[in-house]
């Protein structure tokens, strides 16, 4: 492929060898791995705390634990600096077990001290409740009451495990929060291969810190463009979770005219985004994601009235869970409308993760019910038109059967038969809008991107089908996608509708699908 030199400038050039592999996430990486990146950073004039780590042997399970141990028990300040030092630098060098070892060490002997609390517990329960005007009587319930002040502080001073003395000196000291992600990252690979309640409390207690350092209020906002240094944009285009990047072109184009990147970032962790979200400037609501990313030339600014989120990626593996995605979405709503008061819509255009394989289950298990139980998939028009498309052929005797055998079909053959993609749009548009509004998991939709944005008050809008025909929208969604909508005056209560009483909001068009559909069961 040949790019103008316009394009392939000093920047497209780093930003071209700097990506031509995304990197590898932190989690349980290798320590070969982690020694390959210290060597590029070296290469790259970064700074290595250690010698040659070309010449750096795994560390010691010991030597980096009794580091961890003097980061959380001595108090002097130079030797805290060191032995965090030495316990960052040193844990990325442990092989897998070891980091497991370390961890599950971490969560075990450095928990809270139960005899302890329940010490406290106990003369709390012995002393006799102070009456409620005890601040304005005698010296003796003034004892009484100054007795559980101070019971109830070493109380709130014993529940705190000891650990939680590393998190919170890591989060002070330089590259801290990102070793905590980092350390979290490994907390959640091994919680889901094992399931030790000590790790969990662990995880829970390391994500409540996070959430509390990571507030909006500790995050800077901003607009990436192609002037950021090409050090930003290689990560913006390793990290793009959802429509990968192709070229220095395609990045140059959601960069550019219409198309707008805006990063979260904290001062702790600079030049890296912990999240961010890529925003089309159209006239209307886009239905396929190629009108998306393949606009060109883009409309003027100005005759653009929607603002379409089509993409929102987190950079950070041990922030799962830290919903950051709705605040950033709420400050990018707000910061276009106040530069571009002509965008009235706000919408999203996103995947639909789970629905093909959800699809693949109903499949599979109507087969295998018996006809008193079996749930109605299809309806009669669908069927004859999937046995019709089919032509005779060798996809089934039944619409069941046709359907299995195209959407397990190598490469999604079927997208190349018009007849079977008009055969198929029917039932799995109706199909679809059922997994998106009523397949539930505790209370909350199953699939994960619509969890996402109805939590954050959107509302289910258009169903679009073939909207992307790439290898992975296929995979995941026999090619559908659809638009949630942030509507300004209703995102609180639509929000808080779904987390009380798992309330979707849907529009009349999406409605249309549902009620036609009974999932109903045979006679």
């Amino acid at each position: 492929m040949y790019v103008t030199s316009a394009v392939m400038n000093k920047k497209g050039l780093a930003i071209l060898m700097r990506t031509k592999m995304r990197p590898l996430s932190p989690t349980f990486a290798s320590s070969k791995s982690k020694l390959n990146q210290m060597q590029t950073s070296q290469l790259e004039g970064d700074k290595v705390s250690s010698q040659d780590a070309s010449l750096l042997p795994e560390r010691e399970f010991s030597q980096v634990r009794e580091s961890m141990h003097s980061a959380m028990s001595t108090n002097k300040t130079e030797i805290v600096d060191v032995a965090l030092d030495e316990f960052s630098e040193g844990y990325f060098f442990l092989s897998p077990e070891n980091r497991y070892k370390m961890l599950l060490s971490l969560a075990k002997e450095y928990d809270l001290n139960r005899t302890q609390v329940r010490e406290l517990m106990k003369q709390h329960l012995d002393l006799q409740l102070p009456s409620d005007k005890a601040e304005d009587s005698g010296h003796e319930e003034e004892g009484s009451l100054s007795a559980f002040y101070r019971i109830e502080r070493n109380l709130r001073q014993a529940l705190k495990p000891m650990y939680e003395v590393l998190f919170e000196r890591l989060n002070t000291h330089p590259g801290g929060l990102k070793f905590l992600s980092d350390i979290r990252a490994d907390i959640l690979c091994l919680l889901g291969d094992v399931n030790i309640a000590s790790l969990r409390a662990l995880d829970s207690h390391l994500k409540e810190k996070l959430i509390t350092w990571l507030s909006p209020a500790n995050l800077e906002l901003h607009n990436i463009t192609w002037d950021d240094p090409a050090s930003l944009l290689e990560k913006i285009v390793a990290y793009e979770a959802v429509h990968p990047i192709s070229n220095l072109i395609d990045l140059k184009r959601r960069l550019g005219i219409g198309r707008r990147c805006f990063g979260y970032f904290h001062p702790a962790i600079p030049g890296e985004p912990l999240i961010f979200i890529e925003v089309a400037l159209m006239k209307d609501v886009a239905a396929t994601i190629q009108e998306v990313l393949w606009d060109n030339p883009p409309i003027s600014e100005h005759e653009a009235s929607c603002a379409i989120f089509y993409s929102i990626s987190s950079t950070q593996p041990g922030l799962s869970g830290i919903n950051l995605g709705k605040f950033l979405i709420k400050r990018v709503v707000d910061v276009v409308k106040k530069d571009m008061p002509n965008i009235c819509v706000f919408a999203t255009l996103s995947p639909i993760p789970g629905y093909r394989q959800w699809m693949l289950s109903k499949l599979a298990s109507s087969e295998m019910t018996g006809s008193a139980f079996k749930e109605i998939l299809l309806r009669p028009d669908e069927e004859k038109a999937l046995m019709d498309a089919s032509g005779g052929s060798d996809l089934g005797s039944s619409g069941i059967e046709v359907m299995w055998n195209v959407l397990t079909s190598k490469n999604h053959e079927w997208t190349n038969s018009p007849n079977l993609v008009s055969a198929l749009r029917t039932p799995m548009m109706r199909l679809c809008a059922r997994y998106l509004m009523k397949e539930k998991k505790r209370g909350k939709a199953l699939d994960s991107v619509a969890n996402f944005h109805l939590q954050n008050g959107a509302m289910i809008g258009r169903l679009n089908w073939m909207a992307d025909r790439s290898q992975k929208g296929l995979t995941q969604s026999a090619g559908i996608m659809v638009n949630y909508i942030y509507r300004l005056d209703n995102i609180e209560d639509s929000a808080q509708a779904y987390q009380n009483e798992g309330h979707i909001e849907s529009s009349s068009d999406f409605r249309s699908y549902i009620e036609d559909d009974n999932g109903e069961k045979a006679d």
